[in-house]
């Protein structure tokens, strides 16, 4: 399994709308074959981050996503609503379980 975590810092101007923006980019996400989980969550503290959690079958189903047309096209969507580069926190895990993803600390 390849678990990743990215954090998207939005203007201010934008944080409302950040869901309809990424709501294409989600849900051909979804549909790709070899992705297991893939949402949205709002931070708590911190009202104008999105965190993005997604996880897919192995390596290669995650290459494919991120080389994906709708990845692109979700990226230059997103863009203008970004104060800066998203960040990202990706562990690789193996098994093919959440049950044997164990302690997933992110750093």
């Amino acid at each position: 399994m390849y678990f990743i975590v990215v954090k998207f810092q939005t203007k201010p101007d934008y944080t409302d709308q950040f869901m309809d923006l990424v709501t294409p980019f989600t849900e051909a996400t979804r549909k790709e074959p070899g992705n297991l989980w893939f949402d949205w969550s709002r931070s708590v503290e911190d009202a104008s981050e999105f965190v993005l959690v997604e996880a897919f079958l192995d390596d290669e189903a995650a290459g494919t996503h991120v080389n994906s047309a709708h990845f692109k096209a979700g990226l230059e969507a997103m863009r203008p609503a970004l104060v800066a580069t998203p960040k990202i926190v990706s562990r690789k895990v193996e098994g093919d379980s959440w049950g044997e993803m164990g302690e997933l600390q992110i750093g």
